[in-house]
């Protein structure tokens, strides 16, 4: 089953051309991960699909839905899709459990007591349970992105968006977070993620996409993509990888 299907997606920004005619599909359960340059049209392409970027030419359906489809109001495509930013995106004037129970009372109209023991367990299995009542500002990047990813969890969404979460941390808080997404997987959690971190997407993914010039250029497992690429713009790709230590 496609719980995604992005079918010649292409986005312009003024006469820029940003995605080039995409098509791709993620399954139920898999994990799907864009790699590529600076750029190349990754975080853009997440954001179309939740709806977050106008696109001119294409469609994009979430179990068989299509974006353009009236019926699906934002309401609905939230309660299905959750998206976590390198930019943590918390308010600093909420608490930690504020912050995750807000859409769940405002979007979803749970209860406060419904959303708060939701938010508990999460913050319990991340191990932030003791941050619960603290401000963004008193977290450490780490502790404040894995409460950004408890926040995209409060609303059980079934599919996640992760738009290179691991960008602004510092180097040793980097592991924590990916354990949490790893954990995510084994789950059976199906995600679209972009992300630098090439180690990471050759451990969580199903399948990788290079992309390039706003063109998926390559899409394979992980374990054909990074050790016997096809395509001469991927080789050149994660040669400069390796040679930077990154792989």
């Amino acid at each position: 089953m496609n719980r995604i299907e992005i079918e010649h997606l292409t986005k312009y920004y003024g006469n820029k051309l940003v995605l080039d005619d995409i098509s791709l599909n993620v399954k139920e359960h898999e994990v799907v991960t864009l790699i590529g340059a600076s750029g190349s049209g990754k975080s853009t392409l997440l954001r179309c699909v939740n709806n977050l970027v106008d696109f001119n030419e294409g469609d994009i359906r979430i179990d068989g839905r299509s974006l353009f489809d009236q019926s699906f109001g934002p309401a609905a495509l939230y309660k299905k899709v959750g998206i976590v930013f390198q930019a943590y995106n918390l308010f600093p004037t909420m608490t930690v459990l504020d912050n995750i129970t807000l859409a769940p009372r405002k979007v979803h109209g749970k209860t406060k007591k419904d959303s708060e023991n939701k938010a508990k367990e999460l913050l319990r299995l991340l191990d932030l349970e003791d941050f619960a009542d603290s401000y963004p500002e008193q977290l450490s990047g780490g502790q404040q992105q894995r409460v950004a990813i408890v926040r995209a969890m409060a609303t059980e969404p079934e599919l996640l968006l992760l738009d290179e979460i691991t960008a602004a941390l510092d180097p040793e808080l980097i592991g924590g977070v990916l354990s949490v997404i790893k954990e995510l997987k084994t789950k059976g959690m199906t995600m679209l993620i972009v992300t630098h971190e090439m180690g990471f997407a050759r451990d969580v993914s199903d399948r990788v996409c290079f992309l390039d010039g706003g063109k998926i250029i390559e899409e394979a497992p992980p374990q054909k993509l990074f050790t016997t690429p096809e395509n001469t713009r991927t080789q050149n790709f994660l040669q400069r990888i390796i040679e930077s230590g990154r792989l």
